[in-house]
């Protein structure tokens, strides 16, 4: 009999935005010229300063194993980070250092979950979180959150999603997929609703945390209540502001036993995160921020070119989004239309596979983030590729047929 696979892993999907990237891997090698609106990670190289740190810290021996939660000297960067950054206030004791935000959500439901536990998941979501929560042995409840509440969680759906089995919600500020951030007055109101809730505790995913424009600002929901700091673990990392996303370091801070939970967990599976890239971190985080300002001055650029270009294109809308690098844009009007070849574009991802082999241009559905209707546009690429790629997405587009009414 050949090795069986658990069910729990057969139910699990690929993720969506891995499985893109790895086509438009597949297309390039054979030769075309694909426009990759996909990416989820800054196309910039990590800022030299942060590099040299990494490479200093391997010759100098920093290339052993580390304690589970991570150095204490990063911890000790983290913590004055997150009371410079966030006014919040944490010791090193309740930070923990993994090997990307990703894994710390992972490992965070995987302590804390019981079979059953439902976490409320606002979409448009992330698309790993429902799996990540399922493989924890929870219970994903989507929350829809449409355009007409800016793509934002709600106090009245917050309150209406909760019941005895809740024991988290999660919340993405700033979002992927849509850029959305929560203010302060928003987070005080569902602060409101959580106090009612004793046993529901928050995860914020605060990892794009530094690309925000138009002197919009990310607010870490402790500083808005610190009564909420018993019941809420924050998870950032290096990889979206420092462009450090194969450097894999990410951080959690929370409760101290929720905390000694996950090292627990992080010891019997990486053992540690990567010795001399905690030591880059560090750099990243005390060193010049001036690479982060460059970057995001960069990113509001190829920002206005994407919306503009998008809302140029008939049957397209798109609101400008407040952080992270996607645009998140409407596309229910071309719904129903007819391709060049008489197939019919029913769905997002039908339009993706469309856009795809008509366009050469690769983008991801909605559908993938829990929003069927709207298609996510990574402007983490050059502006060449922007414009370009837009203007062959307009072109496809303007291919679609009508959909006929049928008598």
């Amino acid at each position: 009999m050949s090795i069986q696979i658990s069910t729990k892993v057969k139910k699990l999907k690929p993720s969506a935005s891995i499985a893109a990237k790895q086509r438009v891997i597949e297309l390039e090698a054979e030769g075309r010229k694909i426009f990759d609106f996909c990416v989820g990670e800054p196309d910039f190289s990590t800022p030299e300063n942060i590099m040299n740190a990494g490479i200093a810290a391997m010759r100098a021996g920093d290339t052993h194993y580390t304690g589970s939660a991570g150095i204490l000297p990063l911890r000790k960067a983290i913590a004055s980070k997150l009371q410079r950054d966030n006014a919040v206030t944490y010791d090193p004791s309740e930070i923990v250092v993994a090997n990307g935000a990703k894994q710390l959500i992972y490992e965070l439901f995987s302590a804390t979950l019981e079979p059953g536990d439902e976490v409320i998941v606002p979409a448009p979501y992330w698309v790993s979180y429902p799996d990540i929560v399922a493989l924890g042995g929870g219970v994903p409840i989507v929350v829809s959150c449409g355009p007409e509440d800016r793509f934002k969680l709600t106090p009245a759906a917050l309150e209406a999603a909760i019941t005895d089995k809740t024991r988290w919600v999660i919340i993405n500020s700033p979002s992927n997929p849509t850029g959305a951030i929560y203010s302060k007055d928003e987070w005080q109101a569902l602060t409101e609703v959580l106090l009612l809730h004793p046993k529901v505790s928050v995860l914020t995913d605060e990892i794009y945390e530094h690309i925000t424009y138009e002197g919009a600002r990310n607010i870490t929901p402790v500083a808005v209540d610190d009564r909420l700091k018993d019941r809420c673990v924050i998870v950032n990392g290096m990889s979206k502001a420092y462009a450090m996303t194969g450097w894999r370091i990410g951080f959690a801070a929370g409760p101290r036993h929720v905390m000694q939970a996950v090292t627990k967990l992080l010891g019997q599976s990486t053992t540690c995160p990567c010795s001399f890239a905690q030591t880059a971190a560090i750099e990243a985080l005390e060193g010049s921020q001036e690479p982060v300002q460059e970057m995001l001055a960069s990113y509001a650029t190829r920002r206005s070119m994407t919306v503009d270009g998008l809302n140029q294109i008939a049957g397209i809308s798109c609101v400008k989004p407040q952080g992270a690098f996607y645009a998140f844009a409407d596309v229910r009007n071309l719904l129903g239309s007819v391709a060049p070849d008489g197939s019919k574009i029913e769905t997002d991802l039908d339009l993706v596979n469309y856009l795809l082999e008509e366009a050469s241009a690769a983008t991801m559905d909605g559908t993938s983030y829990g929003s069927p209707g709207f298609l996510r546009i990574s402007f983490a690429a050059s502006e060449a590729t922007i414009s370009q790629g837009l203007e062959a997405i307009a072109n496809a587009v303007a291919k679609l047929k009508p959909a006929l009414v049928e008598a």
